[in-house]
């Protein structure tokens, strides 16, 4: 019989997206044989940022301030509001080096099958956010799955309905990709996304 300390460190890991039970239990063997240094700085980190962390009032995404330090640059450019779903596509944009704009993190996605409409992420907060003075055009750049879509489609309507520019990202084959590697569908996409030269 497992100790019981054990069986609630592994149902605790279980809340991690995409770690199941075989998972969780590798994992919490391998902290408190292997890496007990590590479980512990893990567990004050976790508590720290629990305890610090925040939504920025602006973007929606964690800062330890009420307004996060990208949302505060002066040189980002304030008419253009980039909309992803979660932060780590926020990071994922801003590597690219690509935009300057400000963003708004959804904190997630509509999903009626798992209860969370429109109420749930808060859209009336991002419409607030997005009809204020100086928006110029809202990026929709939630994620290319059936959820995102519908968010996009969702989000795109309420924002039309009030006069917001709103743009979507792109679909294609992917920089460096070569066709016979690429999916149908994606091809598809691209044909019917095609562009003058």
């Amino acid at each position: 019989m497992m100790p019981s300390s054990l069986d609630e460190l592994i149902e605790a890991l279980r809340c991690l997206p995409g770690v199941g039970p075989k998972s969780a239990q590798r994992m919490a063997y391998h902290l408190l044989q292997r890496d007990q240094r590590g479980a512990a700085r893990l567990g004050q980190a976790l508590t720290r940022a629990l305890e610090v962390l925040r939504h920025c009032e602006r973007c929606n995404s964690f800062t330890e301030e009420a307004v996060c330090p990208r949302c505060a640059n002066p040189r980002r450019d304030g008419a253009l509001l980039c909309v992803v779903e979660m932060p780590a596509d926020l990071a994922m944009i801003e590597q690219t080096q690509a935009y300057r704009g400000l963003y708004y993190v959804l904190m997630g996605r509509l999903s009626p099958l798992d209860g969370i409409g429109p109420r749930e992420l808060r859209l009336d907060k991002l419409i607030a956010r997005a009809t204020e003075d100086g928006v110029r055009e809202v990026i929709l750049a939630t994620n290319f799955t059936n959820e995102g879509e519908a968010t996009a489609h969702t989000v795109g309507a309420l924002l039309s309905a009030r006069g917001v520019a709103v743009t979507r990202l792109s679909r294609g084959v992917p920089v460096g990709g070569e066709l016979e590697h690429t999916d149908t569908g994606t091809i598809a996409q691209a044909l019917a996304e095609r562009r003058t030269l």
